[in-house]
């Protein structure tokens, strides 16, 4: 019986793992699914007549692509299939990913906005969506006509055409772009400084920085993240174009204020021009970077005066606002504290917003209000809302009223006065149960103990005071009275030896550069593998051009600009680099620059090349 249990037992579990084992499939299917990512991404904007690529990208095995209408565009290839996998070890844990991407190269057919509805793809049998894309289509650039055209000879196009390298003002400029030109005083002023270039080849947008003063205006500055580029048509051509630099400006009075024109520092990567022997000679051809000073013009902006019948409560707020209040209570004993908070919020000059003032029953112990404020700086303006609490202490019993606190703003949306208002509030004090009850308040927001005591007048014994200050004293000459200026003179001796150190290092401005060129060159092989994964070729070389080249200039401490192929060997030998390390750089130089040119690049290519600079980072030890 005993061995027969037994084995029944054992069967048992057999049962029980063959069962779970048919189960885990299913159980893999339910986590995977949760992370599939179907993904569609293209330009933001296009030209009519360019192509561009459509991307569908699946992190798992997929099949039946059901691409939607594309009104608007014609498909000129695709779907191109390709497929690429990866695998790492991190402490000791196994990670991989798979990609699928479907690519289609379209090209639009007339200017206007376009919405790509979503894509689907079905997983494991599942179906997936992607999500929708909305395409900016530019018109193309305008052709000068041919009545104005006149027969050139073979030496002057060689002119112009080295002219549009870099030096022609039409190929790179930088607007001043405001927001308004007529406003009202402390009404809000979006400035930015944006830069055009077509047909030339930034490699830093900006270097050295000169920008007005904004005499007449509060300036608020906006968070300048990773500079993006974008295309616009400007002026009949359309144009690559990055802000360089945005500020909120506030003009604080009337008349017309100018803003002085701005400078910036581009670095232009040129071609040196020579005779042309083959198609790769061009792919091939040396390259310098020249340093391209431009200015911003100066602009001015018209600020009429806030227009007469200010009402009584005006306090100066110029924008568009809402306010509410709510108080802690309104039935409560005599001595105990109450609390009526007020918001004020919407878009406008917060910052200059003054606290509105309270006139409190007579009998009411009233202490400074408490304000906080949590503003936010966009492009739009500067929004969030101004908390102001009020904390008061009735000190009889009784019946009061609370009365209606007023604010006043110009708005700019209806251009005329408003008052906003809160509601009034009765209070009911009740009696407390005797008069030499003390009362503590510590839910006020500033967390400080507030005490009423029997009398409001107390006898100080100032004998005693006097008594023990004299014990704490120091008496002049003895080692406590000396080391409480000795201490404090080492302490200043230190520090001023510590500090100086410090601005000498900085001041030597080619040891910064070299220490931070790890994390700089790091920085940029990371965007470069987010541009890689967004499929995004030309950002991806051009990047990994930059990292190469800044990285060069920080440690070889020579300016960008007087760096070149023909001089890196040179100086890199002088370092004491091998010859492999040289040849590994030249090579991703000219890859990524051949690459650039070229009519198709695989995601293999690019991942290839990526690793291929990684790897000659590594070997570069200078």
């Amino acid at each position: 019986m005993l061995r027969y249990s037994n084995y029944i037992s054992i069967d048992n579990m057999n049962r029980k793992k063959i069962f779970l084992i048919a189960l885990l499939p299913l159980f893999s299917s339910l986590l995977l699914a949760d992370d599939i990512q179907f993904k569609a991404s293209a330009p933001a904007q296009v030209i009519v007549g360019k192509p561009f690529q459509l991307t569908y990208t699946v992190n798992q095995r997929s099949r039946d692509l059901r691409a939607p209408e594309m009104e608007g565009f014609d498909i000129l290839a695709g779907p191109y299939t390709s497929q690429s996998s990866s695998t790492s070890w991190v402490n000791g844990q196994r990670t991989s990913s798979y990609t699928q991407t479907y690519t289609y190269t379209l090209i639009a057919q007339k200017e206007g906005t376009y919405t790509i509805p979503p894509a689907g793809v079905t997983v494991s049998g599942e179906q997936y969506t992607s999500n929708g894309l909305k395409i900016k289509v530019l018109p193309p650039d305008e052709q000068p006509s041919a009545e104005n055209e006149q027969p050139q000879a073979v030496g002057e196009r060689q002119q112009q055409q080295s002219a549009s390298s870099g030096t022609n003002s039409d190929n790179i400029f930088i607007r001043t772009v405001v927001s308004k030109t007529r406003v009202h005083e402390q009404e809000c002023i979006l400035l930015q400084y944006k830069l055009y270039f077509a047909g030339v080849d930034v490699t830093q947008f900006t270097n050295n920085t000169k920008l007005p003063e904004f005499k007449g205006f509060l300036k608020q500055e906006l968070e300048q993240g990773e500079i993006q580029t974008q295309l616009e048509h400007y002026n009949g051509r359309n144009y690559n174009t990055a802000v360089l630099y945005q500020t909120l400006l506030y003009p604080q009075h009337s008349g017309d204020i100018k803003i002085d024109p701005a400078q910036f520092e581009a670095v232009l990567r040129v071609q040196t021009r020579s005779q042309v022997r083959s198609i790769f000679d061009d792919f091939f051809g040396s390259y310098t970077n020249v340093t391209r000073t431009l200015t911003a013009p100066a602009a001015t902006i018209h600020v009429e005066a806030l227009p007469k019948g200010k009402p009584a409560g005006f306090s100066g707020g110029v924008g568009h606002f809402t306010m509410k209040s709510n108080i802690s209570t309104t039935e409560i004993t005599q001595n105990e504290a109450v609390t009526l908070k007020l918001d004020i919020s919407g878009m406008g000059n917060l910052k200059l917003l003054k606290t509105p003032s309270i006139d409190f029953p007579e009998g009411f112990e009233e202490y400074d209000p408490k304000v906080s404020n949590n503003f936010k700086n966009t492009t739009s303006g500067m929004s969030g809302t101004k908390s102001i609490e009020y904390l008061f202490i009735p000190r009889a019993a009784g019946e009061y009223t609370i009365p209606s606190v007023t604010f006043s703003y110009f708005d700019t949306q209806d251009k005329q006065y408003k008052t906003l208002s809160t509601p009034e509030y009765t209070l009911n004090v009740k009696r407390g149960a005797g008069e030499e009850q003390s009362t503590v308040v510590s839910n006020y927001v500033n967390k400080e103990d507030i005490r009423r005591l029997g009398n409001d007048i107390r006898y100080i014994n100032t004998s005693e005071l006097s008594a023990e200050r004299n014990s704490d004293s120091i008496s002049f000459g003895t080692m406590p009275f000396w080391l409480c200026y000795i201490i404090p003179l080492l302490l200043a001796v230190i520090l001023f030896i510590v500090f100086r150190r410090q601005i000498k290092e900085n001041a030597d401005m080619r040891k910064v550069r070299y220490k931070k060129a790890n994390k700089v060159v790091q920085k940029r092989l990371k965007q470069a593998k987010l541009l890689m994964d967004e499929g995004k070729k030309d950002l991806f070389y051009e990047e990994i051009e930059r990292a190469v080249w800044n990285y060069l200039s920080d440690r070889l401490s020579i300016p960008t600009a007087e760096l070149n192929k023909e001089n890196i060997s040179q100086l890199l030998s002088q370092k004491g680099v091998s010859e492999n390390v040289i040849k590994e750089i030249n090579e991703v130089l000219n890859t990524a620059g051949f690459a650039r040119y070229a009519p198709v690049s695989s995601e293999h290519a690019m991942e290839d090349l990526y690793n291929q600079t990684i790897k000659a980072f590594e070997d570069l030890k200078i």
